[in-house]
């Protein structure tokens, strides 16, 4: 049974796309538990700076997801079995 998966290109693709996606994914979530937590520690020493702070968090945790949704592009071209990327 493993040779039979393994001889099929289409199931392996499929393979790679979901754990890129699943590896994407959990990586900005850890992305952004960890600006989260900076932030809250950020403001919690410097209170007056709230604003300051909480506005640079949303920025970065937007970026984190931007990077994000990216890989979860890729993945789903994978899974879709798009053969025809562009040649450099």
């Amino acid at each position: 049974m493993l040779s039979t998966i393994l001889a099929s290109s289409t199931s392996l693709m499929g393979l790679g796309a979901g754990l890129g996606a699943g590896i994407a994914v959990l990586g900005a979530g850890i992305g952004i538990g960890n600006i989260g937590r900076a932030a809250g520690e950020a403001i919690a020493r410097q209170p007056e700076a709230t604003e300051n702070i909480r506005g640079n968090a949303l920025i970065l945790s937007a970026l984190v997801e931007g990077v994000a949704l990216f890989g979860v592009v890729v993945a789903l071209l994978l899974a879709l079995g798009a053969t025809d990327f562009p040649k450099a």
